[in-house]
Order: structure tokens, then C-alpha cells, then sequence
């Protein structure tokens, strides 16, 4: 803790000396009193301290602008392609019919286009016209090229109240190429058969079914009635039978 000016002015500090000189300076010897000149005061130490105080604030301040000036160089992130989402347009909805397990989607309005896939029973699609004919219905398929098929129109359900446009067709498709047969190159494959000659028809016989005469009233060619004949078998067998009675017993 520091004094007081009049204090200080007061006060002698004695100081034990040794020098030890190569010349010859006016000696000074052990126990002189010597009396302080000046010794800086408390003012003058404050003000040293408020003028280092200063200088560090300062010296911070410009410290903190410097960093301040310097630009930060961020590096740059890479924008990552996002997927353009494109809303399908807004058309009626129809129903597959539940009668049938698949629902065949064409490229065009024709069994002789491509199958492009199938709807499931039940599934709903928008549909966005119909052929003049009103066979076949346009619908939106995504997943194909132009998100759009073609269906047969009695396999879906479209809502009575909804009137669908007519739309164009798109072209009709190039027919396949229909493969020839080399005729030069088949014949090397296909044998020739000896004709074989067929048997001839020989008719068979005519049949020939004898015939009886018969007299009046049923009277064979000989005279004897019929009726005789029977009655006398009759009579035979009858005593052939009373025979073979009186036999047996």
C-alpha cells in the first residue's frame, strides 16, 4: 500500500551501500545516511495503470476487428438432384371389373398393339377419353412411355353421370414381317410318296330269301290243313309224355 505525499516527503529511507569502484569516485561508507531525491506517488501509479488498461482494451479491440475482417471461405455443397413430381390430370374415374382376373393394358385402342401391362380387379384408374367408337378407353398408366394405355371399354366401369371427350388414337403400329418358307430348302425335308393303288369294289351277291306257296285259307301247297298238323303233334307229345309217366313209376 502506497503513502502519502507529505509522508513520503518526510520519510528517509537509509541504504547500506557497498560500491566497489575501479576509479576513484568519492567514497561512501557504510551507515551515511542518504536521503531520497523522489519516489513516484499513488497518482502516478494509477495513471499507469489506466494507461496499460487503455493499451489492452485496445489492443483486444483490434484484435477482435482483424478477426473479424478475415472472410471464412465455406466450402460448397454439391445440390443434389431432386425428382420433378408432375401431378397426373385430373379425369373420371373408372373400376376394373371384378369378373375377370386381369384386365390387359395396350399401347392403342387394338389387340394388335403391344401389351404394356394389366390392372388388378377392383383397381381404379383415371381415365382421360374414350375412341370414337367408344370400344376402348384412354387411362393414365404411369410407368410406361407417356404414362398413358389403352384398355377394352367393357372391362371397366365408368360412373353414368361422367361424359368422356373423344381423344385420337396413336398411330397404328408397323405389322411383323411375315416369314416365307424357302421352297429350295423345304424340298430337302419333304419326301415324295409313291401313289398306291386303291383295291377295286367287288359287289357282294344278291341275297336270295326263298318263298313258300300257300293254299286258300291258309292250306299249305300239299292239301293238309295246317290245324291237322298241330293237333297231331299235340296228340304225340302228349302220350309221349303219358309214357315217360308210367316209365318213371
Amino acid at each position: 500500500m502506497c503513502m502519502s505525499s507529505e509522508k513520503m516527503k518526510k520519510s528517509v529511507a537509509t541504504v547500506w551501500i557497498i560500491i566497489a569502484f575501479h576509479v576513484k569516485p568519492a567514497r561512501m561508507y557504510a551507515g551515511t545516511p542518504v536521503r531520497v531525491v523522489s519516489q513516484a506517488t499513488c497518482q502516478t501509479q494509477e495513471n499507469a495503470m489506466n494507461r496499460i488498461l487503455r493499451i489492452g482494451i485496445g489492443l483486444s479491440l483490434l484484435a477482435l476487428g482483424l478477426t473479424l475482417m478475415v472472410p471464412h471461405v465455406r466450402a460448397q455443397q454439391p445440390t443434389p438432384d431432386i425428382p420433378t413430381v408432375t401431378s397426373t390430370p385430373s379425369a373420371p374415374i373408372g373400376r376394373a371389373t371384378t369378373e375377370n382376373p386381369t384386365v390387359r393394358v395396350r399401347s392403342g385402342p387394338h389387340t394388335s398393339y403391344e401389351q404394356i401391362g394389366f390392372l388388378l380387379p377392383g383397381q381404379e384408374v383415371p381415365i382421360l377419353g374414350r375412341t370414337p367408337g367408344g370400344d376402348w378407353l384412354k387411362i393414365v398408366f404411369p410407368g410406361v412411355p407417356g404414362n398413358v394405355g389403352w384398355v377394352f371399354a367393357p372391362l371397366i366401369v365408368v360412373p353414368p353421370a361422367v361424359t368422356l371427350p373423344i381423344v385420337e388414337p396413336p398411330p397404328t403400329p408397323t405389322p411383323a414381317v411375315t416369314p416365307t418358307v424357302n421352297p429350295t430348302l423345304a424340298a430337302q425335308f419333304i419326301g415324295e410318296i409313291p401313289p398306291t393303288r386303291l383295291p377295286t369294289f367287288t359287289p357282294a351277291p344278291p341275297l336270295l330269301i326263298p318263298t313258300f306257296e300257300s293254299g286258300a285259307n291258309g292250306t299249305p301247297a300239299g292239301g293238309v290243313p295246317m290245324g291237322l298238323v298241330i293237333i297231331v303233334l299235340a296228340v304225340i307229345g302228349f302220350f309221349g309224355l303219358l309214357i315217360s309217366f308210367v316209365s318213371g313209376r
